[in-house]
């Protein structure tokens, strides 16, 4: 399951959340309708995936709480935040509800939360990864139920493709990208291991780049897997605070790069396949036509279900500054205006368990953000022989970079979204849109 960052269509969220009723946490009410009768609490998510290990887990939950039944109800990731946003403003929303750190700070600053440090006890995190933790703290106060932990970014490899083009597999932990191309060991490789229809590779002067059969790379607009890491490797960053912060030197050279890659090298598909479809990457890797897939966990299951050649996962190409990557996590999110508030804080204890939370590692679909749930995912891969480490091992590398949040970031990426998709399909260059991008999203934020 993917943990998306706001890079599809879209929303903006307004500041105007506030709504009438109980503050974040409030939990005076005794709800008598949990002690009186059957109780239906509803969960919402995005991802179906992981519905089925919710539904199984809720079963078992059902059994231990007689009186209290759980519905699980799938909104598509397109329609997710604005049906959200529809729900709790007209008072129907889910009583707990998966929620990204993109998104969180104008629910918790608005009181539609419920506190969870209140609700469940300072003690109650103590077992949840720290770095999800620390997404959805704001004021000091923790507005969710740690669920998933996305650990780094990783590439994934297709070994017959690298076998063709003459690549030891072990070579990749090795590679570096760097604006100097006199340094970059990276570039080169994508180029081998781009081939036309006729089997030429890009290095070769008779390449055909108008029948290109298979990409070197996913290089692309892709925040999470692409450039967030390249921005972050080079020492640059995406936000100062709550503002945009892209346009600095290091930040610009950084997608100047991975642009490059795209348009002039062309070792990555089109901005047309990609900028408005953040599966066609991975789809191609299915099929053989992509060597190096940038990527997460999050694409674990469906890698390992869909390809039908052997393939590997090799540590993210380090840049200038290291191998630095993004983390992100996801949290159930408990509704403060919920009707049947005890009952769902019960729920909110249990999805934070290690019980509660490893039916989501029991098939390999998601690293829990429940630590000692999280050994369940690993055993479950080790069995499968793939190894996962490049993806844990990248958080240890180097300081992650911090994936955007604010308390009004969907309206700052409404403002820069288009803009980003015009610099990768070369309308725009580089350092003259990325001002633009900031100078639009800093405005849409503060209004």
């Amino acid at each position: 399951m993917r943990h998306k960052l706001l890079q599809s269509a879209t929303v903006a969220l307004t500041a105007a959340l506030a709504l009438a009723g109980c503050s974040a946490g409030s939990s005076t009410s005794s709800d008598s309708a949990d002690s009186s009768a059957d109780t239906t609490v509803t969960f919402r998510l995005w991802d179906e995936t992981a519905a089925a290990s919710y539904e199984k887990s809720f079963a078992e939950f059902e059994k231990q709480n007689p009186g209290i039944e759980v519905d699980v109800e799938v909104v598509p990731w397109a329609d997710y935040w604005t049906e959200l946003r529809a729900d709790v403003a007209e008072g129907n929303a889910a009583d707990v509800f998966w929620m990204n750190n993109s998104y969180f700070g104008n629910y918790a600053d608005s009181g539609n939360l419920i506190d969870v440090d209140t609700a469940l006890g300072e003690n109650a995190k103590k077992d949840w990864t720290p770095s999800v933790v620390k997404q959805f703290t704001r004021d000091k106060t923790l507005w969710g139920v740690p669920q998933t932990y996305d650990a780094g970014i990783a590439v994934y490899y297709n070994k017959k493709l690298l076998d063709e083009a003459g690549i030891d597999p072990s070579t990749l932990k090795d590679l570096e990208w760097n604006p100097d191309e006199a340094k970059d060991t990276f570039l080169p490789v994508a180029q081998k291991l781009t081939k036309d229809t006729s089997g030429r590779d890009r290095l070769n002067g008779e390449f055909d780049a108008n029948a290109i059969a298979t990409f070197g790379t996913n290089l692309g607009y892709d925040l999470q897997a692409i450039l967030l890491p390249y921005i972050g490797s080079n020492g640059g960053q995406f936000q100062d605070g709550d503002d945009f912060d892209f346009a600095d030197a290091k930040t610009t050279e950084a997608v100047e790069y991975v642009v490059k890659a795209v348009n002039d090298k062309k070792v990555a598909p089109p901005a047309s396949d990609t900028n408005d479809n953040s599966d066609f990457s991975r789809d191609a890797f299915l099929e053989g036509k992509i060597a190096l897939f940038q990527s997460g966990l999050y694409n674990l299951k469906s890698i390992d279900e869909g390809a039908d050649f052997e393939w590997g996962v090799a540590p993210a190409p380090a840049g200038p500054a290291g191998n630095v990557t993004v983390t992100n996590g996801i949290v159930a999110a408990g509704n403060a205006q919920s009707e049947h508030l005890d009952a769902t804080k019960k729920v909110l204890t249990w999805l934070g368990s290690t019980e509660g939370d490893t039916y989501l590692a029991t098939d390999g679909a998601a690293l829990p953000a429940v630590d000692s749930a999280q050994k369940v995912f690993l055993d479950y891969w080790k069995k499968q022989d793939v190894d996962v480490t490049p993806f844990l091992d990248a958080v240890k590398a180097a300081k992650p970079i911090e994936s955007p949040s604010g308390v009004n970031y969907a309206a700052g990426f409404a403002a820069y979204d288009p803009i980003f998709k015009q610099i990768f399909a070369g309308q725009t260059p580089v350092s003259d849109g990325l001002k633009k991008a900031q100078d639009a999203a800093n405005v849409a934020i503060n209004k």
